[in-house]
């Protein structure tokens, strides 16, 4: 990665075109990356044209290619499936027609290809990139080209975006319409948790997933689901006693439903599929429950795109347009991705045939090997759910000589719920005898202390807000009763799971030892908080159901003035001081302009702002989005930019303003912070036993070292604990956020969507990488989300 600042100025796109097409199922957020690919190649002087009805318009040509503009795209970013359309082409399978496909390429002057879609459809490009050379040879001899045609369009360069709700995409994190497939599922598991509650029910769901389990897995993951078939991993032998002997364990741990979760294409370790139906019958006859299956279907790939999708699809369409920009002859086709939370490139063939080597691992019935191959977030995700979905018997679980305490400080974030049981789980597997805090550390202060149990916290997982209670009160105000609560419950470690507070808490309690020796023990914090302010860690617990909640309120705000036209709305986000909310929200939502305190402004930027959507309003786009974080400045309030853009707008706009408030902190958490929330407070609890074993002498836990507090948070690829103390010289303690905070890198992306003249650093955008191929034992390097 390269230390000095690279600028896309230097890019220039002049005298290139560029087109953009989607291929095989869709998936909500192509419409995204459709958009970010057409206005960024616009924006750097390169002409862009669709492809209409993936490769079967560019067989056809015609009208099927049409050129693009800025205008095209709006109003796209909300919209699921995709506009452009998609259809699977026969005809493209055949020589014949890439000829005509290349013909009515060559004859537009298009030599760069984005192409949004699965694997299928990204080996189709792979082969027709292969092909070009032959294919214009063959219309120079036809005289359908001349050589001069031919030769000024001699190389033809492709990048891939992979568009595939069933995440199989190997080589990549997430691919797009992933995370909004999950938020359908998880809305029908909801509803359907709260009717199998009523009347003692199980429910059998059979999700999408032909080849790849993801959305099982990680469905069944984030409801807390009884069982779950994944083609990835058949049950073993005997599986059908062993699941009905855990429903009936559940019921009689007065557990009033069950939910068991099948991919479609489950099978057995015989490679014979089991069926939604076939497990029905097998509860009803075994059992005798009041048993009901769910088909999901194409509800899953339906519906408005997700926050992270919106964001996934801009991040990575701007991506397609740099990687094109920047590639030579010699360059292979490649893959834009994230990893992590970063952007990488990845040699498109490299990915297809780390895929295709997961499908012929499951056919040979080497399924370890089917799951390693799926990579880190994937495996994961499986180990994370065998250890939690199993209740332990006391003769399984041997019990250590520690005890646990996990508490919530701070301001409520939809997940916590979700990391306490997942903490309190992991904790009773390893042992530990866990206790769960009330309402902080003033209900620590008061002993409002009592042990919790696996049964306590079932079906917590899709429960928002903080079930234990979570106050703001720091523990330097009650050091020493707490400390006394510590002594008379024999703690032997902390689990903090908030937001700033939390973090500010540990430090304190850490500055504490000296004097209260009951502090000598393993301190973990987990961030989680709707603001994203806390150092040490690139996202927190809350923030993706945060920004769920702000993004489906500005599409609704926007649909308000398709009717009235011409308005524009100053909408004002939290957040405190720092400006995530505003900023990703601004991008996910397809805002003109996002204030915040990080990047200052005077009077004379909201005049350019001004000025810029009064030349907006000239064309057919008229309606504007400006987003204000709450504490971006003491003097331009939301009044004052309600009141300066409402004169300013005179005869041209008028405006209307809108304070999200509480309404961001509320609602049931998102998939992501389900998923993020149980990963995390998981891996704390691993590492607090190993830290009690190092810690633990002559029948005590002593703990002093740096290094025995920590916070856990997730930095580009991967989740790291960082000693808290360390961390106080990367952190703003005034306006309580990180000194450096990595989403400002995506503000000019923002502000070049919204058609702004900006510098955009792209010494951070992804460089081509190989597929790393797992190791054996590969899982604990490193847990990507």
């Amino acid at each position: 990665m390269s230390n000095t600042r690279k600028l896309f100025e230097n890019l220039s796109g002049a005298g290139k075109s560029i087109a953009v097409l989607t291929s095989g199922g869709d998936a909500q957020g192509m419409n995204g990356a459709v958009r970010a690919v057409v206005r960024m190649g616009i924006y750097v002087g390169a002409k862009v044209y669709f492809i209409h009805e993936g490769y079967q318009g560019m067989v056809d040509g015609g009208d099927n290619i049409k050129e693009a503009n800025w205008e095209s795209v709006s109003s796209m970013l909300q919209v699921g499936g995709t506009v452009i359309g998609s259809a699977r082409c026969s005809d493209f399978r055949a020589r014949e027609g890439r000829v005509r496909a290349a013909f009515h390429l060559v004859s537009r002057g298009i030599t760069n290809l984005c192409v949004i879609g699965g694997d299928g459809s990204l080996t189709g490009a792979n082969l027709f990139r292969e092909e070009w050379s032959s294919l214009l040879q063959e219309l120079v001899q036809s005289g359908r080209i001349d050589q001069h045609s031919a030769d000024s369009n001699s190389v033809l360069h492709i990048v891939g975006m992979v568009g595939s709700i069933d995440n199989d995409f190997c080589g990549t994190d997430m691919t797009i319409g992933t995370d909004s497939a999950l938020h359908r599922i998880m809305e029908v598991v909801d509803a359907i948790m709260t009717t199998a509650q009523s009347h003692q029910r199980t429910f059998v769901l059979e999700v999408m997933g032909r080849h790849c389990g993801y959305l099982a897995l990680v469905s069944a993951l984030a409801c807390g689901a009884d069982w779950v078939f994944i083609p990835e991993m058949p049950p073993k032998d005997g599986w059908e006693e062993q699941m009905c002997q855990r429903l009936s364990e559940n019921r009689a741990d007065k557990k009033r439903l069950n939910i068991i979760i099948v991919a479609e294409g489950a099978i057995d370790s015989s490679n014979k599929p089991i069926s939604a139906e076939y497990v029905k019958d097998l509860v009803v006859n075994r059992l005798g429950y009041d048993t009901r299956v769910t088909i999901l279907g194409h509800v899953q790939r339906g519906g408005t795109p997700s926050a992270f999708d919106r964001i996934l699809a801009s991040r990575m369409g701007v991506e397609a347009v740099l990687a094109l920009l920047e590639a030579s002859p010699g360059t292979p086709a490649c893959v834009v991705s994230l990893c992590g939370n970063q952007a990488v490139r990845l040699p498109l063939m490299e990915c297809v045939q780390m895929t295709q080597d997961v499908q012929k691992a499951m056919d040979e019935k080497r399924f370890d090997d089917a799951v390693r191959l799926r990579g880190r977030s994937f495996e994961n995700n499986l180990n994370t759910y065998k250890l939690l979905s199993h209740r332990k018997t006391d003769t399984e679980v041997p019990h250590g000589p520690f005890t646990v305490a996990v508490l919530n400080v701070g301001a409520p974030a939809a997940g916590m719920n979700a990391a306490v049981r997942s903490a309190v789980r992991v904790g009773i597997t390893e042992g530990h005898r866990m206790m769960a805090v009330q309402d902080g550390f003033e209900g620590f202060a008061k002993g409002q202390i009592k042990e919790i149990k696996w049964g306590d916290v079932g079906g917590w997982t899709g429960q928002g807000g903080s079930l234990l209670g979570t106050k703001r009160t720091l523990p330097a105000k009650h050091i020493d009763k707490i400390a006394e609560q510590m002594r008379i419950h024999r703690i032997n470690a902390l689990l903090v799971i908030g937001g700033f507070e939390a973090f500010e808490a540990v430090l304190q309690l850490v500055e504490a030892r000296w004097r209260h020796r009951e502090f000598c023990v393993p301190l973990c914090m987990l961030p989680a908080t709707i603001s994203n302010n806390v150092p040490g860690t690139d996202l927190s617990i809350g923030a993706d159901t945060s920004l769920n909640a702000i993004v489906e309120t500005c599409d609704r705000i926007k649909q308000s003035a398709s009717g009235t036209k011409r308005r524009v709305f100053i909408i004002e986000t939290m957040g405190g001081y720092c400006g995530y909310l505003a900023s990703v929200g601004g991008l996910a939502a397809g805002a003109d302009a996002a204030y915040i305190y990080e990047e200052p402004f005077d009077i004379r930027d909201l005049q350019i702002n001004v000025e810029h959507l009064r030349e907006k309003m000239k064309t057919s786009i008229q309606r504007g989005l400006v987003l204000r974080n709450e504490s971006c400045n003491e003097n331009y309030t939301t009044d004052f930019i309600y009141q300066l853009y409402s004169e300013e707008g005179k005869g041209v706009f008028d405006c209307r303003k809108n304070v999200l408030g509480h309404m961001q902190q509320g609602g049931a958490p998102s998939p992501f912070d389900r998923n993020f929330g149980t990963k995390i407070a998981a891996k704390a609890m691993q590492w607090i036993s190993r830290r009690l074993k190092d810690f633990y002498q002559e029948g005590r836990v002593f703990a002093n070292t740096e290094d025995s507090a920590c916070l856990l948070g997730m930095r580009r690829r991967a989740l790291v604990f960082q000693p808290v103390t360390q961390l106080k010289e990367e952190t703003d303690f005034v306006h309580r956020i990180p000194k450096e905070q990595w989403w400002l890198k995506l503000r000019p992306l923002m502000k070049i969507l919204a058609k702004y003249r900006t510098s955009y650093d792209i010494s951070d955008s992804g460089q081509l990488e190989h597929v790393t191929r797992p190791r054996a034992r590969d899982i604990e390097i490193a847990i990507t989300i």
